[in-house]
C-alpha cells in the first residue's frame, strides 16, 4: 500500500488496479506472439467501433461547429492515428515471428557521410506509395549504433530470450490529441513488454469510455487499467511502490514536480539534483519548434502553398500541439519575405477562430502578446467555435508576432505559448546556404526543446545548396526534422519515431527522453527525418483549408482498420475535392 502520497478517495480501487498489472505483469511479458498479435488485432478492429462516438466527443468538447472543415482533425488525430500504428504493430509482430525481423532489414539502410545509420522506413506498402507521393521518412540511429548488428537488435524484447519479468508501468496521458494516451500505452505494452496503468488528463478524459471501448480485449486480460482523477491520483499513482516506470506527455514543469517534487523545496532539490521519484521515466514534454524558411525564388502559387501550411501548424487544435509552429526563422534580405508574411496573415483570416479550451491559454496569449511591441491580433474567419466548448471557453484570435529582434531575451524563444500564436525572426546572412548554418545555429542555441523542426526550402535552393541542406538535418539537435511539411507526419507515421532529441538530463529535461511510435521498433534511434515536396497538389487533407478532412479522415480510418487497395480509390477523390 502507497503510504508516501495522500490517499485519494479511490485509493482502494487503484491499489486492486495495481496489483492486478503487477501479477499479469510476467505473463504479458512472456505471452507467445501469435497471442499478442491476436489480441492487437482485436483491438484494431475495437478502435474501428469506438472511432466514431470518440471523434463526436472530442469535437464536441473543443466547441468545433457542424460542416467546418476542423472537425477532420480529430479524426485524424484520433482514431485514424491510433488504427494505423496499432496495425503497423500487428505487421512488425507477424514480420518478427514469420522472419526473424519487423519488416526492415539491412537492405532499406544506408550509410550517412557522417558514418550513421539511416534506415528507411516509409513508404513500405503500396497503399503509402499511392497516398503520400513524392514522401519519404528515415530513422538515423546513433553514431554508436553498428552498421552490421542493428537490424538483428530490432523489437529485442520480443526475440526468443528477450522478456525479462516484466513490469507495471504508469502512462500519464496528454490533455489535448485523442490519440497520445492510447498510443503510448500500446508502446510501453508491446515495444518495452510493460503492462500499463493509463491515466487521463482531467482536460479530456471525456475519452475513457472509448478506450474503454477500444482496448477492452487487454483490460479483459488483465493487462490494461485505466482511470480519471487530478493531481491526488496522479501523486499517488506516481509514488505507488507497484509503479515501476512512468511515462509522460505534458509539460517539462509536470515532469519536475513528478521527479523533485513542488514549490520551493522541489526548486531546492532540483538545484542540488536530489529527486524525490528514482523510477525510470520516459517523457515527451513539448518544444517551442521552428520552422526554418530558406530563402529563394517562390513563385505566387508556392507562397500561398507555404502560407497554408504554416497556418495550418500554427492553428491545429487551436494551437494546443507541442509540434505547432511557434518561431519562424527567415532571412532578413530575402526579396519575398514580406510577401510570405502578408500571404500568411491572409491564410490565418481564413481559418476559423478556435474556442480556447485548453486551460490558462488565455493568460499565456496576452502575456505573449504583451511581450513584444509588433504583436498582430487575427481574427481569423466567422463561424469557428459551436458555444459548447470545454468550460464555455470563448474563441482566440489567432497571433502574429513579426520582426522579433533575435538577440536578446524573449518569452517566446524560451516559453512554449501552447496556443494559437507564432513569431517570426530574421537573420543576417549572405545566402542560402550561410542562412541554413545561421538558422540551424539559432534553433540549437536560442530555442527551448528539442522535439521537431521543419526545413521549408524550394527544389531549386535544394539543389543549388544540398551539401548545406543535408549538413542542417544533420546538425539539427531535434528529434524529428521535417523538409517541407508539419512535423505532425513524424507523430501520424507510426513507423517514424516520434520523441526528443537524445541527451537531456533530468534537472534539464526540456523536450523530454525517449521515443515511442517507432512501430518498426528500432532500437538506437537518435532522429526522424521526414522528406516531401515543395508543393503538393491536390492539397495536403490535414491543411486547415482543406474542405472534405472530415469525409475522408472517416474513410481513411476505415482503410487503416482493414486494408484494401479497394477502399483508396474513395480516399484519394475525396482528398482531391479538398
Amino acid at each position: 500500500m502507497n503510504t508516501a502520497a495522500p490517499r485519494p478517495e479511490r485509493a482502494d480501487e487503484l491499489d486492486r488496479d495495481l496489483e492486478t498489472l503487477h501479477a499479469k505483469r510476467t505473463e504479458w511479458a512472456r505471452l507467445p506472439l501469435s497471442e499478442k498479435i491476436a489480441l492487437l488485432e482485436r483491438v484494431l478492429a475495437c478502435i474501428g467501433e469506438a472511432a466514431a462516438g470518440q471523434a463526436a466527443d472530442a469535437i464536441k468538447a473543443k466547441g468545433i461547429p457542424e460542416g467546418s472543415p476542423q472537425r477532420g482533425e480529430e479524426w485524424l488525430g484520433g482514431p485514424m492515428v491510433q488504427a494505423r500504428v496499432t496495425r503497423q504493430l500487428i505487421e512488425a509482430l507477424r514480420a518478427l515471428k514469420a522472419h526473424g525481423h519487423t519488416g526492415v532489414t539491412a537492405r532499406h539502410a544506408r550509410r550517412l557521410p557522417s558514418g550513421q545509420v539511416a534506415v528507411r522506413v516509409f513508404p513500405n506498402d503500396l497503399i503509402d506509395k499511392v497516398s503520400f507521393v513524392g514522401f519519404s521518412a528515415e530513422l538515423w540511429l546513433t553514431p554508436e549504433a553498428s552498421t552490421d548488428d542493428w537490424h538483428r537488435r530490432t523489437s529485442s524484447f520480443n526475440r526468443p530470450g528477450g522478456a525479462d519479468e516484466g513490469g507495471v508501468a504508469l502512462v500519464l496521458g496528454a490533455g489535448n490529441v485523442a490519440s497520445i494516451g492510447l498510443l503510448d500505452a500500446l508502446h510501453k505494452l508491446v515495444v518495452e513488454g510493460r503492462v500499463c496503468f493509463l491515466k487521463f488528463n482531467p482536460v479530456n478524459d471525456y475519452l475513457e469510455p472509448h478506450y474503454a471501448r477500444a482496448l477492452r480485449p487487454l483490460i479483459e486480460r488483465g493487462f490494461v487499467r485505466m482511470c480519471r482523477g487530478g493531481a491526488a491520483e496522479g501523486a499517488y499513482l506516481c509514488q505507488h511502490p507497484l509503479v515501476e516506470e512512468i511515462h509522460i506527455t505534458g509539460s517539462d514543469k509536470t515532469h519536475d514536480a513528478i521527479v523533485y517534487g513542488v514549490g520551493a523545496e522541489g526548486a531546492a532539490r532540483k538545484e542540488r539534483d536530489e529527486p524525490v521519484c528514482h523510477k525510470r521515466l520516459t517523457s515527451e514534454l513539448g518544444n517551442v519548434s521552428p520552422v526554418l524558411v530558406v530563402p529563394g525564388s517562390w513563385t505566387a502559387a508556392e507562397l500561398r502553398f507555404h502560407a497554408e501550411n504554416v497556418a495550418t501548424q500554427m492553428t491545429n487544435n487551436a494551437g494546443f500541439n507541442c509540434n505547432a509552429a511557434r518561431v519562424l526563422v527567415t532571412q532578413r534580405d530575402w526579396p519575398q519575405r514580406r510577401a510570405f508574411l502578408d500571404a500568411l496573415r491572409a491564410a490565418l483570416r481564413a481559418v476559423p477562430r478556435r474556442p480556447a479550451y485548453y486551460p490558462g491559454a488565455r493568460d499565456r496569449f496576452e502575456r505573449f502578446m504583451a511581450s513584444e511591441p509588433n504583436a498582430e491580433r487575427i481574427e481569423g474567419a466567422a463561424g469557428g467555435a459551436a458555444g459548447d466548448a470545454l468550460g464555455g471557453a470563448a474563441p482566440l484570435p489567432w497571433g502574429l508576432i513579426a520582426d522579433v529582434d533575435p538577440v536578446g531575451d524573449h518569452v517566446c524563444f524560451t516559453e512554449e505559448s501552447f496556443c494559437g500564436l507564432a513569431v517570426e525572426t530574421a537573420l543576417d546572412a549572405p545566402d542560402a546556404a550561410s542562412f541554413l548554418e545561421e538558422a540551424t545555429r539559432f534553433a540549437n542555441e536560442r530555442l527551448w526543446g528539442t522535439l521537431n523542426a521543419c526545413v521549408i526550402i524550394d527544389p531549386r535552393t535544394a539543389k543549388a545548396h544540398a551539401a548545406a541542406l543535408e549538413r542542417a538535418i544533420q546538425d539539427l539537435r531535434y528529434g524529428s526534422v521535417c523538409v517541407n511539411h508539419w512535423a505532425a507526419l513524424s507523430y501520424g507515421m507510426g513507423v517514424t519515431a516520434w520523441g526528443a532529441f537524445p541527451g537531456h538530463t533530468r534537472q534539464d529535461i526540456q523536450s523530454g527522453v525517449g521515443f515511442v511510435h517507432n512501430s518498426y521498433m528500432l532500437e538506437g534511434v537518435q532522429k526522424t527525418v521526414v522528406r516531401g515536396p515543395f508543393v503538393v497538389s491536390p492539397k495536403p487533407l490535414w491543411f486547415a483549408t482543406h474542405r472534405r478532412c472530415e469525409q475522408v479522415a472517416q474513410a481513411l480510418t476505415q482503410m487503416e482498420v482493414a486494408p484494401s487497395l479497394a477502399k483508396l480509390p474513395k480516399v484519394i477523390l475525396g482528398a482531391a475535392r479538398g
